[in-house]
C-alpha cells in the first residue's frame, strides 16, 4: 500500500483509519465527510453508490465523535465510513437486486451481516450498484443503470459487487460487504484492485439478502468483506462472521489460526490454466511469476500439484448446483423456455448453455445425486490441503473488458489472447473452489500491460479462512498491494 503519509485520508486501509479514530487523531465525522467529498468528485462519473443516508451518516458520525470524547468505544468499527451491497437489506433502504418492479420495495429491518456491522461501530452510509438478480460480471440494471470502472471508464468494474469495489478503490467507502456464489466478490476486486475474501460457505449469514425474504441458506453463495487490504479482510470477517441466532445457541465458529506467519514456510500450489476456461497469458506470466518469487523467498512451490478431482467433472457439477439453485428463484415462463432449449442438445454436449438447460428440468433425487458428488469433490480437497496450504489461481479470464449489454448474458463473448471466450466460461475460476464450499481471498498483484489491475485467487481449506487472508498479506507486504487508479489519489 502507499505511503500513508502522502494519501487521503480516505484512502488509507481500514484498520489504521480505526486506529487514528480511536485514538483521536481523526474525527469520525471528518473521515465521514472525506468519503463524501469524494462521492461528490467521483460518483457522477462512476456511478458506484447508488442510495445514500447523509444526514443519518452525519448525525451517527457526531455521536461516535462524542462517544469517544467520553472514553466510549462501540466496537471495532467505531465510527468507520461503509457502504454496501444493494442486496442487503437497510431499514428503510430499496432492496431490488436491480429488477425493475422492485423498485419500491423498501426493507423492513437490517440484514444479519449490516446489524452486525453497526453493532461494531460502522457508519453505513450508503448502498452499491449491482447488475440484474446478482447474475453479471458487469454491474448494471435498468434501475440504477451502469457502474464504470475507474482505472477506464469504458470498462466493466466486475460484478456482482461491481460498486462495491469502485467505492472501495476511490475513497468513498473504507470497507465493503459483498456477495458472492459466481465470483462476485472476487472478480470485482480482482477487476478494480481492491481485495475481497469469499468465506468457507455459512461463515457468514446470509439471512437479509433477498428480495422474497427467503430464510433458507442459499448453495454456494456466501457473504464476505471487501476491503483495500487483506488485514481489513481479516478485521471485516471478524464482525460478520458467526452463526445466526437460530443455531447460535451451539454452533461457535472457532477459526484456526493462519498456518504460517512467513512466506518461506508455505507450501504453495500454483494453477494459472485449464482447458474450461481460456485464460489471458500475460495474467498467466504473472501468476506464474508470483510462484516463481515465492520459491526465491524460501516457500514450497509446485506448479504441478492439484487435489486429485477431474477439473472438466468438477466444472459440469458446479454449473449443475449453482443453475439449480438460480432456477429456484426463476420464473415459470424462464423455467419452461430452457426446458425446451435442452431438446436442441445431444447428451454428450457440455456447452454451457447446454449444461444450463438440462438444469431446469432437475429432480430432487438427481440433485442428490449432485450433492454427493460434490461432497466427495471436498474430501479429495480435503486431502489436497494436508499436503498443501494454498493453492493459487487466477480469478478470471483476464483484465477488466469493455462493457457489453447486448442480448443474453449466456451469449455474450470476451477477447482472450486475440481470441473470442463466451465469458460464462470463466465462471470455471469461481466455481473450481466455490462447488467445494471452500475460502478465497483475491489481493492485487502486477498490473497488466494495458495498465488495468490483476489479482490472484487464494484457495484453502475449509474453514482456513485466516490462511488464505493471511497469505494475502503477507503477499502485499512482500510485492506491495493496493494503489489507487490514476486521478483518485
Amino acid at each position: 500500500m502507499p505511503d500513508a503519509a502522502v494519501l487521503d485520508p480516505a484512502l488509507l486501509s481500514a484498520t489504521e483509519l480505526t486506529r487514528r479514530l480511536r485514538e483521536r487523531q481523526l474525527g469520525c465525522r471528518e473521515l465521514l465527510e472525506a468519503c463524501l467529498s469524494r462521492h461528490e468528485r467521483f460518483n457522477p462519473a462512476l456511478n458506484a453508490v447508488i442510495w445514500e443516508q447523509v444526514d443519518a451518516a452525519r448525525a451517527r458520525a457526531d455521536l461516535a465523535d462524542a462517544a469517544l470524547a467520553k472514553g466510549e468505544l462501540w466496537g471495532p468499527l467505531h465510527g468507520l465510513p461503509m457502504t454496501v451491497k444493494e442486496s442487503f437489506d437497510i431499514a428503510g433502504a430499496p432492496t431490488t437486486w436491480g429488477i425493475g418492479q422492485m423498485r419500491d420495495n423498501r426493507a423492513k429491518s437490517n440484514a444479519v451481516a449490516v446489524q452486525r456491522l453497526i453493532d461494531a461501530g460502522a457508519v453505513v452510509w450508503g448502498k452499491t450498484n449491482v447488475p440484474l438478480l446478482l447474475a453479471d460480471w458487469q454491474s448494471f440494471n435498468e434501475i440504477y443503470g451502469t457502474t464504470n470502472n475507474p482505472w477506464d471508464v469504458t470498462k466493466t468494474p466486475g460484478g456482482s459487487s461491481g460498486g462495491s469495489a469502485v467505492a472501495l478503490v476511490t475513497g468513498m467507502a473504507a470497507l465493503e460487504l459483498g456477495s458472492d456464489i459466481g465470483a462476485s466478490i472476487r472478480n470485482p476486486a480482482h477487476y478494480c484492485g481492491v481485495t475481497g475474501h469469499k468465506p468457507t460457505h455459512n461463515l457468514v449469514p446470509t439471512r437479509g439478502q433477498s428480495v422474497s425474504g427467503t430464510l433458507s441458506i442459499p448453495d454456494i453463495s456466501v457473504a464476505g468483506p471487501m476491503a483495500r487490504t487483506a488485514e481489513d479482510l481479516a478485521l471485516g470477517l471478524s464482525v460478520v462472521a458467526g452463526a445466526d441466532e437460530i443455531e447460535a445457541p451451539g454452533l461457535i465458529y472457532d477459526l484456526p489460526p493462519p498456518r504460517h506467519r512467513s512466506l518461506e514456510d508455505y507450501r504453495v500450489a500454483v494453477m494459472v490454466s485449464d482447458p474450461a476456461s481460456a485464460v489471458d497469458s500475460e495474467y498467466q506470466q504473472k501468476i506464474t511469476a508470483l510462484g516463481e518469487a515465492l520459491a526465491k523467498l524460501g516457500a514450497k512451490v509446485s506448479h504441478r500439484a492439484r487435489p486429485d478431482i477431474d477439473t472438466a467433472q468438477a466444472w459440469r457439477l458446479y454449473v449443475a448446483l449453482l443453475r439449480s439453485f438460480t432456477f429456484w428463484r426463476a420464473s415459470e415462463e424462464e423455467i419452461a423456455r430452457w426446458r425446451a432449449r435442452a431438446k436442441d442438445y445431444a447428451a454428450d454436449d457440455f456447452s454451457y448453455k447446454a449444461m444450463v438447460s438440462r438444469m431446469a428440468s432437475l429432480s430432487y433425487r438427481d440433485w442428490l445425486g449432485l450433492n454427493e458428488q460434490r461432497h466427495r469433490l471436498r474430501w479429495h480437497w480435503h486431502q489436497f490441503f494436508k499436503d498443501w496450504d494454498v493453492l493459487l489461481c487466477p480469478v478470471a479470464a483476464g483484465p477488466a473488458w469493455p462493457h457489453d449489454q447486448a442480448g443474453e448474458r449466456v451469449d455474450r463473448a470476451i477477447q482472450v489472447n486475440g481470441k473470442p471466450e463466451n465469458t460464462c466460461h470463466q465462471l470455471f475460476w469461481a466455481g473450481f473452489s466455490g462447488v467445494a464450499l471452500l475460502p478465497s481471498t483475491i489481493v492485487p498483484i502486477e498490473r497488466h500491460s494495458n495498465g488495468l489491475p490483476l489479482g490472484v485467487q487464494i484457495v484453502g481449506a475449509h474453514l482456513d479462512d485466516r490462511t488464505t487472508i493471511e497469505f494475502g498479506r503477507l503477499i502485499e507486504q512482500q510485492f506491495g498491494g493496493f494503489q489507487p487508479p490514476p486521478g483518485y489519489a
